[in-house]
């Protein structure tokens, strides 16, 4: 089986965010005490992925290489597409067409964190399916800002409707998206909606129309959060505050993802510590060469 290849979408204006979104990449703004990006990161990360696209705008993308590197540093190859203008979440497999060569993706928002314990294993589920596609659920109180999904009697998925006015549900559908290789070819298809983008419920009810469509639901021990709006980005930063004081651990970590998984040696490990010095970050790491 081809092996699933990553895509990060951080693209767009970060319009909902001005102003302070006018000078800085909307995926690099802190949330907490680690910039935006690395949350999505992790998330693939934790998905076994290791060849990962980034697609930006070209006036951030230099930002973004300048935080990320060329992704060797943590065991991982990173690719560079430019979003020349932002035409909807769809466009990213467009653009991502030549990366992808045909093999299964996944794709996560930039301005999208996910944490659980199950988290792994669940991804691991997704990445398993050969063919079709598998978004998450999860469950919010304002579903009218998402794509929601319908379910039948059943509980097999009906329709996804993109923000719909009455939503035939509470699911909304994350930031993350496990589908085949066919997803280019489909994003293709898809025409421009009324607001003028290709959007991504379009690709999904394709796959939903051939009956290759999974919904797995997220139960109340995850956390998904959308850093789209000046309260949400608060709310997220005080979340990794609170579980991080907590608990005495990193939420999105790529060193030390990439440290268990055996992709980067404690050497490596060592010098990322020492480049991080004595902040809270850099003791973490050191912390972890301790444990072994």
């Amino acid at each position: 089986m081809t092996r699933r290849k990553g895509i990060i979408l951080a693209g767009g204006t970060g319009s909902r965010l001005w102003p302070i979104t006018l000078g800085v990449s909307k995926q690099l703004l802190p949330v907490y005490d680690k910039p935006m990006v690395y949350y999505p990161l992790s998330a693939l990360m934790l998905a076994g992925i290791r060849e990962i696209a980034i697609i930006t705008t070209p006036e951030d993308q230099v930002q973004f290489q300048r935080i990320l590197g060329d992704g060797s540093q943590w065991g991982l190859a990173f690719t560079w597409i430019v979003q020349p203008k932002p035409e909807g979440l769809a466009q990213a497999y467009l653009l991502a067409n030549d990366f992808l060569a045909g093999a299964p993706s996944a794709m996560v928002l930039g301005d999208n964190i996910f944490f659980g314990h199950g988290l792994p294993e669940l991804m691991a589920a997704a990445d398993a399916r050969p063919a079709g596609g598998t978004v998450f659920g999860y469950r919010v109180a304002d579903p009218e800002r998402y794509g929601v999904v319908a379910f039948d009697k059943s509980g097999q998925v009906r329709s996804i409707v993109e923000k719909p006015e009455n939503p035939a549900s509470n699911y909304a559908v994350t930031g993350l998206y496990f589908l085949d290789g066919t997803a280019p070819d489909r994003a293709r298809d898809v025409q421009p909606s009324a607001r003028g983008e290709l959007e991504i419920v379009s690709v999904l009810e394709s796959y939903l129309a051939d009956g290759a469509l999974t919904v797995e639901r997220m139960g109340r021990g995850y956390a998904w959060l959308d850093t789209g709006t000046h309260g949400s980005l608060l709310d997220a930063g005080n979340f990794v505050r609170t579980l991080q004081d907590r608990q005495g651990t990193q939420v999105g970590c790529p060193e030390e993802i990439a440290y268990t998984a055996g992709w980067i040696d404690a050497a490596r490990l060592r010098a990322h510590a020492a480049t991080y010095g004595k902040s809270r970050y850099g003791r973490y790491l050191t912390d972890l060469l301790r444990e072994v």
